[in-house]
């Protein structure tokens, strides 16, 4: 079993690997940082997508956003843990799941929708 200390708090934290983590099916069990705001981490919320400092995940803003809230009210919902900004970068990095530079949907090399 690999344990690694973690700071208890600060901006400059360092990725824990555990047994757990390293399990996780991220690289090596380690913290990905998918935008300025945006982080999936096997450790917090058990690798889902999450905005840095908080325990909100991707897809709840996500869904908010799908159900006809506004940018703006999904910030208020939130109480300002989720800034305005990091809710534009979860919309880019949606579309750039789903979408390639030229605006046609991303392909496997099986041919069938990703995912």
């Amino acid at each position: 079993m690999l344990v690694e200390a973690r700071p208890a708090k600060g901006p400059s934290r360092r990725t824990v690997r555990t047994a757990h983590a390293a399990n996780s099916g991220r690289p090596n069990g380690q913290r990905i940082e998918l935008g300025e705001y945006v982080v999936a981490d096997p450790l917090i919320c058990h690798g889902k997508p999450t905005y840095k400092g908080t325990r909100i995940m991707v897809w709840q803003i996500l869904e908010a956003l799908a159900d006809g809230e506004s940018v703006d009210e999904v910030v208020k919902a939130w109480g300002g843990r989720v800034r305005k900004s990091a809710v534009l970068e979860t919309i880019r990095l949606a579309g750039g799941a789903l979408l390639d530079l030229h605006g046609r949907l991303k392909r496997h090399l099986n041919g069938q929708l990703a995912a």
